[in-house]
């Protein structure tokens, strides 16, 4: 076995030279992945000016961070903190709840119980601009605009309904019904139907742009005996980047309800393998360069070692 230090993979070298020729690179949407997945199980505040550094090797500069940064505080994920001439940028309290609700999918259960129930709310009631708001909200948590004024989903997380129905304060506008699927829990209509409702071609053409992007980095990690830590980071962050944007789009349905030989499952496990390879030297990395205003980053929480049912 090989010892790999620098950038000596050349699958990881490509993977970044590919992100920094998008264009245009979000800024924003990358600082979030890189604030949910590694700034917030460690206390979730870091210094702007180490944060820059880190994401130079990405093709951000100075100039697209700080405009990130300064529109995820005007949207209320982060708020800011002035010690001396450094600026300080934790995320906020609603941000963290967001932040939670987000990244819950991306390390926890892949295909949830399912006794064949679902959740419909009528929206009729609201006016336009608010339905549009609470589709996009829902929208996150996977449910689907299945006709004019009517959201369903199969068995949806109801705290998280619940929050976010207090969030907009509509809870009083809506009505929310629970059904339960009678006979077979997967008739090929029903399927044929949560095809469309979800677009999941679509998702699963994701998925398998996914699984031919990383399995052949695995293949190479699983070759070496160490990875470098800023390697490490950069394969971690963009993976989990990439990961993150597809569960957006992603219902979190039950394996009933999924097409056959589901692409979903093969790229769950690939991630969970890579993120078991890179994650303690990623670790290590943010452990040298980032800094609080009390010092150093502290050490992650509990939660952390609990992703991907346990790392």
């Amino acid at each position: 076995m090989t010892v790999c230090q620098g950038s000596n993979l050349k699958c990881i070298d490509d993977l970044v030279t590919n992100f920094k020729q998008q264009r245009p690179i979000r800024g924003g949407s990358l600082i979030m992945s890189i604030y949910g997945d590694a700034i917030e199980p460690r206390g979730g505040s870091v210094w702007l000016g180490s944060l820059i550094n880190i994401l130079e090797p990405l093709g951000l500069n100075q100039r697209l961070v700080r405009t990130s940064i300064f529109r995820l505080t005007k949207d209320g994920w982060l708020s800011s903190e002035q010690v001396g001439r450094r600026s300080y940028y934790q995320i906020t309290v609603s941000g963290q709840r967001r932040f939670q609700q987000a990244f819950k999918r991306v390390y926890g259960e892949l295909h949830p119980q399912w006794q064949g129930q679902w959740d419909f709310l009528i929206t009729s009631a609201l006016d336009q601009e608010t339905r549009k708001e609470l589709k996009k909200e829902l929208g996150w948590q996977g449910f689907a605009s299945i006709s004019s004024g009517l959201l369903a989903h199969p068995n949806c997380d109801e705290q998280e309904l619940k929050d976010t129905l207090q969030t907009l304060q509509v809870s009083n506008d809506i009505v929310h019904m629970k059904s339960e699927l009678q006979g077979a829990l997967a008739t090929q209509s029903l399927k044929k139907l949560v095809n469309g409702w979800w677009s999941l071609d679509q998702l699963a053409d994701d998925y398998r742009q996914f699984l031919q992007t990383f399995t052949p980095i695995l293949s190479a990690l699983q070759a070496v005996a160490t990875l470098d830590a800023q390697s490490s980071f950069l394969l971690r962050t963009l993976m989990i980047h990439q990961y993150r944007k597809i569960l957006l789009k992603d219902p979190h349905l039950p394996e009933a309800l999924l097409p056959a030989h589901w692409s979903g499952n093969a790229a769950r496990e690939l991630c969970q393998n890579l993120y078991q390879l890179c994650y303690r030297q990623a670790e290590q990395y943010l452990t040298n360069t980032q800094e609080t205003a009390a010092g150093g980053l502290p050490e992650a929480d509990a939660s952390f070692y609990r992703r991907f049912g346990g790392i």
